[in-house]
């Protein structure tokens, strides 16, 4: 019975991965692979970790530099200081400011945006990893392109 089952679940993933392909969607979507992020961060900065763990337990592949000159890291990216947070990462082109959701990420690169990138400024208890037990504050993601230009891309309320 049980190979029957397990049988049935690989040819109705197999019709299923079929169907998406003719839709166009891309491998990579499909499969969701863990994609690349790489992460720069300060030495003494613990909620850094929490919110790597965050992106890891999301299926991405974290690769982390910790660093002295995270002011260096900000001025090279034209991170300014209302965007600013503790650390900045790095992904298919775009930056990541602060602790941005991993679902966020996921979708502004799906969308195939040109935002240059997407920031939670600050660092909000209950963001991923700002989390202080039911201690969750309302925060905002907000997009900002090449030209320091910022727009709300997400607001979490209440969650």
């Amino acid at each position: 019975m049980k190979i029957c089952l397990v049988t049935a679940l690989f040819l109705s993933s197999m019709i299923f991965a079929g169907v998406q392909a003719a839709e166009g969607v891309s491998a990579q979507e499909l499969l969701e692979t863990p994609m690349d992020i790489v992460v720069y961060r300060s030495p003494t900065c613990g909620c850094c970790g929490k919110w790597l763990q965050h992106l890891k337990q999301h299926d991405f592949n974290v690769i982390d530099n910790v660093t002295e000159n995270m002011q260096g890291i900000k001025d090279k990216y034209g991170i300014t200081n209302s965007l600013a947070s503790c650390h900045t990462a790095i992904i298919n082109g775009h930056i990541v400011e602060g602790h941005v959701p991993a679902g966020d990420i996921k979708s502004m690169l799906k969308a195939k945006s040109d935002i240059k990138g997407l920031a939670v400024p600050g660092m909000v208890a209950g963001t991923p990893g700002m989390e202080m037990g039911a201690k969750k504050m309302p925060f905002k993601v907000l997009a900002f392109d090449k030209q320091g230009n910022m727009a709300l891309y997400k607001s979490y309320e209440e969650y």
